[in-house]
C-alpha cells in the first residue's frame, strides 16, 4: 500500500496508536481526518498539529455514525483510507449478573461501530485509488485475557470480521488489513485505574507504529506486531500462562 498522498479517517484519534497514526501519516504526506469523543482533545491537538483535520463523533452512536460518514464523504470527498481504531477495554466479572450497559458499551464500540462504518464507506471507496480498510484488533483477540472478556471476544469477532470482508472485496480494489498490536503503552484500560491518565505499559507507541508502517507498505494484510506474533501462533499454551498470573 502507498502510504503518502492519501486522505485517511481515523477513528478514535484523540491519543494512543490513533494519534500515533495520525502524527506519522501527516509525516509521510497525507491529509488526515482524526475523530473522538472529547471536544477538548480535538481541540488540544488541532493547536498542536494544525494539519490535522478533526471531527468530534461518538462512534458508538449510530446517529453520529451516520452523520461522520457524510460529513467526510462530503467534505472530504478524497478520502480513500480509512482506519477502525477506536475501542475500549472494560473489566467484567462473567461469574456475576453482568453490568449490560457496559456490555453494550464495549461491543458497539468495538464491533459495532466498525461494522456499520466500515458498511457507509465501501461503496464511497471503491471508486478511490490506494483505497483500503484497516482493522485495529488485538493479539487478545487469539489468546484472551479472562478478566476482560468482553473486550477480548469483540477483538476475536474484529479478526473473523476482517477474514470475511477482505474475501467479499477479494474482486475489488479496496484493501483490508488486520493490525494486530501487543500491549502498547498507552491510555487504553483506564477504567480500572484510580489516575486516569496512566498508562498501563507495553512496548512504546512509536516501536508499534513502525512496526504497522512497515506491514503497510508491504501489504502485509495480517500483521501481528511484537509479542502478538506469539500470541497468534501458540495461542492454547499461552492461554493457560497468561491468565494463571491473575489468578
Amino acid at each position: 500500500m502507498k502510504i503518502t498522498e492519501n486522505t485517511i479517517l481515523i477513528t478514535g484519534g484523540t491519543s494512543g496508536i490513533g494519534l500515533a497514526f495520525a502524527e506519522e501519516f501527516i509525516k509521510e504526506g497525507n491529509k488526515v481526518i482524526i475523530t473522538g469523543r472529547r471536544g477538548d482533545r480535538l481541540d488540544a491537538i488541532k493547536i498542536k498539529f494544525p494539519e490535522i483535520i478533526t471531527k468530534v463523533s461518538d462512534v458508538a452512536d449510530s446517529d453520529q455514525r451516520k452523520e461522520l460518514a457524510e460529513w467526510v464523504q462530503l467534505h472530504h470527498p478524497g478520502t480513500n483510507i480509512l482506519i477502525n481504531n477506536a475501542g475500549i477495554q472494560l473489566d467484567a466479572d462473567l461469574t456475576n449478573p453482568s453490568n449490560m450497559e457496559r456490555v453494550r458499551s464495549e461491543v458497539e464500540t468495538n464491533f459495532i461501530a466498525p461494522v456499520h462504518l466500515t458498511s457507509l464507506f465501501i461503496q464511497h471507496l471503491l471508486n478511490k485509488e490506494n483505497a483500503a480498510i484497516i482493522n485495529i484488533t488485538s493479539g487478545l483477540a487469539f489468546v484472551p485475557i479472562a478478566f476482560m472478556p468482553i473486550y477480548c471476544a469483540t477483538k476475536a469477532a474484529m479478526h473473523s470480521l476482517t477474514l470475511s470482508l477482505r474475501y467479499q472485496l477479494k474482486d475489488t480494489t479496496i484493501k483490508v488489513f488486520e493490525i494486530i498490536p501487543p500491549s502498547v503503552d498507552t491510555e487504553l484500560g483506564h477504567d480500572r485505574r484510580e489516575d486516569k491518565s496512566q498508562s498501563h505499559g507495553g512496548i512504546p507507541v512509536h516501536e508499534f507504529i513502525d512496526g504497522a508502517l512497515m506491514a503497510l507498505k508491504n501489504d502485509t494484510f495480517e500483521a501481528p506486531i511484537g509479542q502478538s506474533v506469539g500470541l497468534r501462533e501458540k495461542r492454547e499454551i499461552l492461554f493457560e500462562h497468561i491468565n494463571s498470573r491473575f489468578n
